[in-house]
């Protein structure tokens, strides 16, 4: 079983310990990003700033509905999974840890299931023993480039195959175009497409931004990372509850550079207003976006 509830980032900088030029870097993933992104920054001598502006909770249960031999639409009638994130990957696995018998048959045609970057380290023997007794029947599909576009031209021409689709159900937020583009252009390819709310995203509060905005006010903020436009919506929201908006905390804090992790967030960012500085151009991993950081500012 995957671990859902990995350690947290590390507490927050103390501004009375660094000099001027020491960069301080803010970012909004939810918790179970976080750790991973903070490491790298701090890998790179900056301090990570952890500012969650959404909460993503796992939800297996409607999962286990495709698990059960006895359920109408079992998994042996599907031909793919398509996991669009690492969260629906690990609510997966949490639903298959908790069935009697792997629920795909041994035999049988090819079975795909394909994931974004490093999210398809999570697709390890282990998962695919849980899926199915006969490892071989099952096909690990990584596009070349971390994007759902990229994902629906790998997988290719459906021809009336099913294929299960575990996406976020958003609460409180406003539904990013990229999830229902995703399996819009999936039924285009001929998959007859079927959605799985396999985790819940909700905005974080209206507390979220109080200590990115503290320390921007009192000793200015470096940069500032969103890995999804969720975040940015909820960053938004965050600001309006303290009565600031975008454009006054850009004029605050001059030297802000805003960075996006890969194009799909980025293209979110500038929907909702907020201009993008940095655009990792290698977003299989978080690596990306903060080696572009570094690129702006030394090269």
């Amino acid at each position: 079983m995957q671990n859902l509830n990995p350690p947290l980032p590390p507490p927050l900088p103390n501004p009375n310990q660094f000099s001027d030029h020491h960069r301080v870097i803010a970012f909004t993933t939810p918790q179970n990003y976080a750790t991973r992104l903070s490491t790298i920054i701090h890998h790179k001598g900056w301090t990570p700033l952890w500012c969650p502006t959404v909460i993503i909770e796992p939800t297996p249960e409607p999962i286990k509905h495709f698990l059960s031999s006895q359920s109408k639409t079992p998994l042996d009638q599907f031909s793919a999974i398509a996991f669009t994130s690492r969260t629906g990957i690990s609510s997966f696995s949490q639903a298959l840890s908790q069935t009697e018998s792997p629920p795909l048959s041994p035999t049988g045609d090819t079975f795909i299931i394909s994931a974004l970057g490093k999210d398809s380290e999570l697709l390890d023997s282990s998962f695919i023993s849980k899926l199915c007794k006969n490892p071989e029947r099952v096909r690990v599909l990584i596009p070349p480039v971390a994007i759902p576009r990229m994902m629906v031209e790998s997988l290719g021409e459906g021809t009336g195959h099913k294929i299960l689709c575990p996406v976020p159900l958003v609460i409180g937020l406003e539904e990013p175009p990229v999830v229902p583009e995703f399996l819009e252009d999936l039924a285009g390819k001929g998959w007859v497409v079927v959605r799985v709310n396999a985790y819940e995203t909700r905005w974080a509060g209206p507390h979220c931004v109080e200590e990115v905005v503290k320390w921007g006010d009192e000793n200015g903020l470096d940069a500032i990372v969103f890995t999804s436009s969720g975040e940015v919506e909820g960053f938004l929201k965050g600001l309006k509850e303290m009565g600031l908006d975008w454009g006054r905390v850009r004029r605050q804090w001059p030297r802000l550079v805003v960075a996006a992790h890969g194009p799909v967030t980025a293209a979110g960012a500038e929907r909702l207003g907020v201009g993008v500085d940095v655009v990792s151009t290698r977003f299989d991993s978080f690596d990306g976006v903060v080696d572009a950081l570094a690129s702006k500012w030394f090269m």
